[in-house]
């Protein structure tokens, strides 16, 4: 694959798992690395900020620094001050993401927004404030969604994500969200533009075959799947599409771009 000069990478599932590093992806990165690729960190993860992630996969051995990730709540920054400026928005999301939504108004509960963002799904994701949701868009506020993963791997197994929720506050407010990460073009498009490079020259690496793998393949990037993370069979099976590559994990990516293996 000697076109390719950019990785475009998701961390749960395919580097990690718990934030714990899957085996032999530290080493996969690094040998990515100094074979001279670009590399961009895209991931849908709405419990922390590009520092905190960063931070924490260096902790895990990885050799990254925050501007190596690209992450959705960053990513719906962006679109909000495009499309959106100056706009009161609500936020339902589990975790502190402040940091990435630098210039975006936030509003209190007791304020009528004009935009509600849904981003990863947690404990607050009750009902009192999914109704409160409802309610604003029954009275014509927009709804943003960071993405519309159904679930997600952890170490206890896996665990409902926001598309589970989002799905309802769609139909029962007869609105259909923006969403602003993964599967969406733009944010392909924005980590393509970070590493300076043509959709043609890019592989995007996932562990969910609509999201992370079609999505970048629609896009005009070479997908590959791996059977890590929230891989499952039957989701591969009944896929809208058929990924480019398939490979066990992370660790293989290396041979699968030829890079082959340091004596």
């Amino acid at each position: 694959m000697e076109s390719v000069r950019a990785v475009l990478i998701d961390i749960d599932g395919v580097l990690t798992v718990s934030w714990e590093a899957l085996p032999g992806a530290v080493e996969a990165l690094r040998e990515i690395r100094a074979a001279g690729l670009g590399v961009v960190l895209v991931t849908n993860t709405t419990s922390r900020t590009r520092a905190s992630i960063a931070e924490t996969l260096s902790g895990a051995g990885f050799e990254v620094t925050a501007e190596d990730v690209l992450t959705a709540p960053a990513a719906t920054a962006a679109h909000l001050a495009e499309h959106f400026p100056g706009a009161r928005c609500t936020l339902l999301n589990s975790g502190d993401i402040a940091d990435d939504l630098g210039g975006i108004t936030l509003v209190d509960d007791d304020t009528v927004p004009d935009v509600v963002i849904v981003g990863g799904a947690g404990p607050e994701f009750d009902y009192a404030a999914l109704n409160r949701a409802f309610g604003h868009l029954q009275r014509g506020a927009r709804l943003v969604a960071v993405h519309r993963g159904l679930y997600w791997r952890t170490e206890a197994g896996l665990q409902l994500d926001t598309g589970a929720f989002l799905l309802g506050l769609e139909k029962a407010a007869r609105v259909e969200a923006e969403v602003t990460g993964k599967p969406s073009p733009a944010f392909f498009g924005a980590a393509l533009s970070r590493l300076g490079v043509a959709a043609d020259r890019a592989l995007m690496v996932g562990d969910d075959i609509e999201s992370d793998v079609l999505a970048a393949q629609r896009a005009g990037i070479t997908g590959v799947l791996v059977k890590t993370g929230k891989y499952l069979p039957e989701t591969h099976e009944k896929a809208s599409g058929t990924p480019d590559h398939v490979v066990d994990s992370f660790a293989d990516l290396p041979n699968l771009l030829g890079l082959g293996r340091a004596g």
